[in-house]
């Protein structure tokens, strides 16, 4: 993606009157973007030159008012209604700002006139069920038949039109919130709706039905309406026709961010993006929305990575990008790497609490106490009303096992913002150190509720359907968790370990392979662009997987395979995998998919370090020493007996075993 000084300047004005335009209609986050994104545009050599000519910023004339400065309209009709009505769409936004939403909406459409269209419709719908039309009858108009006639719509700009439907469905919002019962409270079971939606989406049916051709499209519509008609249809469920009206919202204005934030939402996998790719404009805001989508849906390829990198040579300061790459670190499991990021963002802005809540996950499982204390200080002194703040503190807490500290923390958050992911996922891992599993269950369905491409949430279900012995759930959980991340091997080992215990072996050694490829696909260089990852063990394969492998074949009654794969997890020690290929060779074909573009041969990093003596390898060439004794191989029994007397892991048992080789090799005339 190639800019020249012409583009950049283009883009610098279409990011200046996004600015304008979304806090305009208080879209305040959509505004923060494009500013932030706005000033991290390189200043243009020419510092004497002028703003483009095609800037949209211009002052409205208005007799006997004196000039405010707004954004333009190029539809004369629109820029006619902007203006008359000025004042009173200044008087609604000051409502808005001091958040009396209901006020901001009676500036514009008294409540009168929308129960005057609501009862209409309903009217007219109960009509139209209860008598059926004639054949070749011709269509009557609204309230013909029943005789009620409906109020004419008001002659409103479509901006102060947005607004006010606006700020009826945050009314909504904020009801909802109010009417809900405590977090995760006795009555809390999370069916509370915002009860605005019906009155605004019927206003939007009216009023896109007054302006429709026959073909379908709507004549003089900016896409403002589009946006709220498809923000309205995805909170009703209707998912579907909320993505067709968001689409055609995005190709009449693509610089709403929030549009595009509420499509994400809508899409849960990659053949949905795929899907949804091909009716977007090609610019650089669908540009952008794949690579936040696709990290959403924890993508992680080289194009993926490139396109970033694309990205920040225009946008080089971006605090959304910057945090784009340090989570795309963090999705390829390089998590100093990540680390490393999200302390440049910090140190960039040092008052930005967006996304730092992941970054405390990072901080957590790394195990960096005073880092997560340092940050958890810094939210708490910057905003600890914010629900990021909130998770940040709780992660803090957990971290110092104060469990019952953390999930006040996380329910915090959550009294904030019910819609915060993380607090609900963390909340649900507090609850099952807690050994509150029925607490823990429902922190993890909601999270499901509140973002269904959450695998920690699923992976969460299934530990603790686990832990309550309820296999047939726990595997249908881990399931889902995998589908979300085909190449993490901690989900297939769940999988496979799951299925071992409900005694379906062979299942079960499909799964463990496949963790395996997972495993190595991060191992063998995935993330090497961005640094070298938190495992060291390089080349070799994980020991424990390679055990419970030939644990499952000597269940199967399959010796030689489980000798093979007991002689792999022995190789890891030195970190030697050539035995590897004629056993893996011929894994499933189902653990191949074409989202990926390389997929690295399980094993074949390169990198020749081994794991040295673990528990799992003692085990292993414990098994292959006893299994040498059946077989009369007493010369191997004896090697391997003596290596075990040496690791200091299994001594006692491997001495015994020593001197009945010894027995053995005397009774047999042999010498040891």
């Amino acid at each position: 993606m190639v800019f020249n000084e012409r583009d950049t300047d283009a883009l610098r004005a279409a990011l200046q009157e996004a600015v304008v335009k979304c806090s305009e209609r208080c879209l305040y986050q959509s505004a923060k973007w494009a500013a932030e994104l706005l000033t991290s545009i390189p200043p243009s050599e020419d510092k004497n030159k002028t703003e483009p000519e095609d800037s949209q910023m211009t002052e409205v004339p208005n007799e006997g008012l004196p000039p405010i400065v707004v954004s333009g309209n190029v539809d004369p009709e629109e820029a006619m209604l902007e203006a008359k009505e000025i004042n009173q769409y200044l008087l609604a936004k000051s409502f808005f700002d001091c958040r009396e939403y209901d006020r901001c909406a009676a500036v514009f459409l008294p409540d009168t006139l929308l129960s005057g269209i609501l009862s209409t419709t309903a009217s007219n719908n109960t009509q139209n069920a209860s008598t059926p039309r004639e054949k070749g009858k011709a269509k009557e108009a609204p309230g013909q038949r029943s005789g009620i006639v409906p109020p004419a719509m008001p002659k409103l700009s479509q901006k102060s039109l947005f607004l006010a439907l606006y700020a009826k469905f945050m009314s909504g919002e904020k009801k909802k919130d109010e009417d809900s019962e405590m977090v995760m409270g006795p009555h809390d079971v999370g069916t509370t709706v915002n009860k605005q939606l019906i009155v605004i989406s019927r206003f939007l049916e009216n009023w896109f039905g007054e302006r429709s051709s026959e073909s379908g499209e709507i004549a003089g519509s900016q896409g403002w309406l589009e946006y709220l008609r498809g923000m309205v249809l995805a909170k009703d469920k209707s998912e579907d026709e909320a993505m067709r009206w968001l689409v055609r919202s995005i190709n009449l204005y693509p610089m709403n961010w929030g549009c595009w934030l509420e499509m994400t939402s809508l899409i849960s996998r990659l053949e949905d993006l795929n899907r949804v790719a091909q009716d977007l404009p090609q610019n650089i805001m669908s540009y952008i929305f794949h690579l936040h989508t696709s990290l959403e849906l924890y993508q992680s390829t080289t194009s993926l990575s490139n396109s970033l990198d694309q990205l920040l040579e225009i946008f080089p300061t971006s605090p959304f990008l910057l945090t784009c790459l340090a989570l795309l670190a963090y999705h390829m499991k390089d998590l100093e790497v990540a680390d490393q990021h999200f302390s440049n963002l910090l140190a960039l802005h040092p008052h930005r609490i967006d996304s730092l809540d992941h970054y405390s996950n990072i901080l957590y499982v790394l195990n960096l106490q005073p880092k997560l204390s340092f940050l958890a200080h810094l939210c708490s002194t910057t905003d600890k009303f914010r629900p990021e703040s909130c998770v940040v503190i709780g992660n803090y807490y957990s971290l110092l096992s104060a469990h019952e500290k953390a999930v006040q923390y996380f329910r915090r958050a959550l009294t904030l913002d019910r819609s915060c992911l993380s607090a609900w996922t963390l909340m649900g891992h507090e609850y099952v150190e807690l050994k509150n599993t029925h607490a823990a269950i429902e922190s993890y369905r909601r999270a499901v509720d509140v973002n269904r491409r959450d695998y920690r949430a699923w992976y969460g279900l299934g530990q603790t359907y686990e832990v309550l012995e309820m296999h047939a759930y726990a595997l249908w959980y881990y399931k889902r968790a995998a589908g979300l991340r085909p190449w993490d091997a901690k989900m297939w080992m769940a999988v496979g370990s799951c299925l071992q215990k409900m005694g379906r072996n062979l299942e079960g050694i499909k799964a463990l392979k496949r963790a395996l490829i997972a495993e190595s696909y991060y191992d063998a260089g995935v993330g090497s662009s961005f640094g070298s990852g938190v495992r060291d063990r390089g080349g070799t394969m994980d020991p424990e997987i390679l055990l419970q492998i030939a644990g499952m074949y000597e269940g199967l009654e399959d010796e030689a395979e489980a000798a093979a794969y007991m002689e792999m997890c022995v190789a890891q020690e030195e970190g030697s995998n050539d035995n590897l290929e004629g056993s893996m060779i011929n894994i499933h074909a189902d653990s191949q998919s074409s989202d990926d573009e390389s997929r690295p041969v399980a094993g074949r990093s390169g990198v020749e370090s081994g794991t040295g003596v673990t528990a799992a390898t003692s085990k292993a060439r414990m098994w292959l020493a006893k299994h040498a004794m059946r077989t009369e191989d007493y010369t191997r029994a004896m090697q391997l007996a003596t290596e075990l007397c040496q690791d200091g892991v299994e001594v006692e048992e491997a001495k015994a075993l020593v001197r009945e080789v010894r027995v053995r090799l005397e009774v047999g005339g042999l010498s040891p």
